[in-house]
C-alpha cells in the first residue's frame, strides 16, 4: 500500500503541488528517497530516522521507498522533512493516514522531534486554501499561515503533539495571525536643512512612484534625503502587504511569521553581486529588487556598482518583474520597486568646485559618468542636483515643514491617481509611473500651450520615446500635487527640468 502526503515546491513565488509517496515493502532494510531531491532533501532520511527514535519509534526492518512526484521537478529545501515523516508514520500504521489527504504539510525536523521554521509557508497556505485543503506547518510559521484565509491550520511545536492531534488525544488550537510592529521612529525631512529643490523632487517622486537620481558632492545630504523617503510614502494596502509578505516568506525573511506592514527600504552595498540584486543563485531566491517590492531600492554610489548589475536593472525597471533564467530553472519574481539612486559627479566628488576638484576634471567626470549607460539614465524619471550645503544654511533653525506635512500631500495625490485609474478601468495600477500606452493618454489631458512646450522641448532635448512618456508621467504627478485635472505649462516645465541633459558635462550643469 502506498501512503500519500501533499506538500509543495517553489518556483519563484509560484507554488507547485508535490505528492510524497511512501511505500514499505519486504526486502533488505533501506530508506531511499527518489524524485530529483537535492542535498537537503536527500538528508531528510537521517533527520526523520533520528526524530522517530527521539519519540520512541523505529523504522521497520524493511525497505522504505519515498517518491517525490512529479519526478522531473527538482525538489529543494528542508521543508520536505515533515511530509516524509508523516508519510512514513502513516505507512507504519502509527495513525490513520486518511486525514492527511485534507492537508498540505511542510516543516523541518530537528533530531529531537521538534519542528523548525521553514520559508514559503504563506504562499503554500494560500495555494492550499485555494484547493480546499488545510496546512500543517511548524508552530513558528503558524502566524503567517492563517493570513491565507479561512483554512484549517495545524501548527504543532513537535512531532508528538501532531501525532496526538491525529489520534484525537490532543487538540491543536488555531494560531493567531500576527503582524510586524510598525516602527514609530521615522526619519524626518525637517532634519534636512537647505536642499529645498531636492525635497520638492523627492515629494514628486513619492507622489507618482517615480525613479530618481541625486547627484552632488560628498556630504551634501543625498543619503539623508533617500532615507527619509519612506516617511512620506502612503502605508501599505492589505493587498500590497500580502504580496510583499509572500516574497519575504519565500526568501525566509518573514521574522516570526509576522506579516510585513511597512514599505521596505533596501540599500544594498555597491559590492553586491548581480544575483543578490536581481535574484537567482544556486537555489533561486528573490533579490534586493524583489525584497523592495512596493517599496524603495536605494543604490548609493551608483557608478560603483558592477556594470553588469546596472544593465540587469533595465528590464525590471520596465516590466516590474525579475525574470531569472538559468540552465536548470526559469523563475519570475515580482519587482515593483521605486529606484532612488545617488552619485558624485566624478570620482573625487568636487567637479563643480574648482577649488576642490582634482586635476583631471573634466575628463574624470566624463569617465565616471560613462560607467552608467544611457538606457539606464533614460529609465530614471527625475534627475536632481544636490549641491553642497553652506555653513549659513546649517546655522538656520529646522524647517517648519515636516515629513508629516509632505505625506499628507503625497497621500492626496495618490488618492487622485487611484480614483482616476478606477474610472478608466485600470484599477490594477497604483501610481502614475505605471501608466503607459493608451491609459497614459487618457489620464494625462494637456492644455494646448503645455502640449506645445512638451513637443518643442522633446525636439531640442532629443528626448527618446521613453523619455517623452516619462516627462508626461511626471507632469501628471505634478498636476496631481497641485490639484489640477488638466496638465498645464508649469507642470510640464518642472517635469522637463528634472530630465537629464545629454552630453558628458550634463550632470554638472
Amino acid at each position: 500500500m502506498v501512503q500519500r502526503v501533499k506538500t509543495v515546491a517553489f518556483q519563484g513565488v509560484d507554488v507547485l503541488d508535490i505528492d510524497v509517496e511512501v511505500q514499505i515493502t519486504q526486502g533488505l532494510p533501506a530508506f531511499g528517497i527518489v524524485g530529483l531531491p537535492d542535498k537537503a532533501v536527500a538528508e531528510s532520511r537521517e533527520r526523520v530516522r533520528a526524530a522517530l527514535h527521539a519519540i520512541g519509534l523505529a523504522l521497520p526492518a524493511k525497505r522504505v521507498t519515498v517518491n517525490l512526484a512529479p519526478a522531473d521537478v527538482v525538489k529543494e529545501g528542508s521543508h520536505f522533512d515533515l511530509p516524509i515523516a508523516l508519510g512514513v508514520l502513516a505507512a507504519m500504521g502509527v495513525f490513520p493516514g486518511e486525514e492527511l489527504s485534507h492537508y498540505s504539510a511542510l516543516g523541518e525536523l530537528s533530531l529531537d522531534g521538534s519542528l523548525r521554521a521553514v520559508s514559503g509557508v504563506l504562499p503554500a497556505a494560500i495555494s492550499a486554501s485555494a484547493q480546499g485543503r488545510g496546512i500543517i506547518c511548524p508552530k513558528d510559521c503558524g502566524g503567517e499561515a492563517v493570513w491565507a484565509g479561512d483554512l484549517d491550520v495545524l501548527a504543532p511545536d513537535n512531532l508528538v503533539a501532531l501525532l496526538n492531534h491525529m489520534k484525537g488525544t490532543q487538540v491543536l488550537t488555531r494560531p493567531e495571525a500576527t503582524m510586524a510592529e510598525t516602527n514609530p521612529i521615522r526619519l524626518d525631512l525637517a532634519d534636512v536643512k537647505g536642499q529645498e529643490s531636492a525635497k520638492r523632487a523627492l515629494e514628486v517622486a513619492a507622489a507618482g512612484g517615480h525613479n530618481m537620481l541625486m547627484v552632488g558632492p560628498p556630504g551634501s545630504g543625498k543619503s539623508m534625503l533617500a532615507a527619509r523617503l519612506p516617511g512620506i510614502l502612503p502605508t501599505l494596502s492589505p493587498r500590497e502587504a500580502l504580496e510583499l509578505s509572500m516574497i519575504h516568506s519565500i526568501a525566509g525573511a518573514l521574522e516570526g511569521g509576522k506579516l510585513v506592514t511597512t514599505r521596505p527600504f533596501r540599500d544594498p552595498h555597491h559590492s553586491a553581486s548581480t544575483p543578490a540584486i536581481i535574484g537567482g543563485g544556486l537555489r533561486a531566491k528573490p533579490g534586493e529588487i524583489s525584497l523592495a517590492h512596493h517599496g524603495v531600492l536605494f543604490l548609493d554610489e551608483l557608478p560603483e556598482f558592477n556594470r553588469q548589475t546596472l544593465e540587469a536593472l533595465r528590464q525590471p525597471l520596465e516590466t516590474r518583474r525579475a525574470l531569472v533564467s538559468r540552465a536548470n530553472y526559469h523563475v519570475t519574481f515580482p519587482a515593483h520597486f521605486q529606484l532612488i539612486a545617488a552619485m558624485n559627479p566624478c570620482r573625487c566628488g568636487h567637479a563643480a568646485d574648482a577649488a576642490l576638484a582634482c586635476g583631471r576634471v573634466p575628463k574624470c567626470m566624463a569617465d565616471y559618468q560613462a560607467k552608467i549607460s544611457g538606457p539606464v539614465f533614460d529609465r530614471i524619471d527625475i534627475h536632481i542636483d544636490v549641491p553642497a550645503v553652506s555653513a549659513a544654511d546649517l546655522a538656520l533653525p529646522p524647517p517648519r515643514e515636516s515629513s508629516a506635512h509632505v505625506a499628507l500631500r503625497v497621500d492626496a495625490a495618490r488618492r487622485r491617481q487611484q480614483d482616476r485609474f478606477a474610472a478608466e478601468g485600470a484599477a490594477h495600477l497604483f501610481t502614475n509611473a505605471e501608466a503607459d500606452g493608451d491609459v497614459l493618454t487618457r489620464i494625462a489631458p494637456m492644455q494646448g500651450a503645455a502640449q506645445k512646450l512638451l513637443g518643442d522641448a522633446a525636439e531640442k532635448m532629443k528626448l527618446s520615446a521613453r523619455g517623452w512618456h516619462r516627462v508626461l508621467r511626471v507632469s501628471r504627478t505634478i498636476a496631481d500635487l497641485a490639484g489640477r485635472d488638466v496638465i498645464d505649462v508649469p507642470d510640464v516645465a518642472e517635469a522637463l527640468s528634472y530630465r537629464r541633459l545629454r552630453g558628458p558635462l550634463a550632470l554638472a550643469a
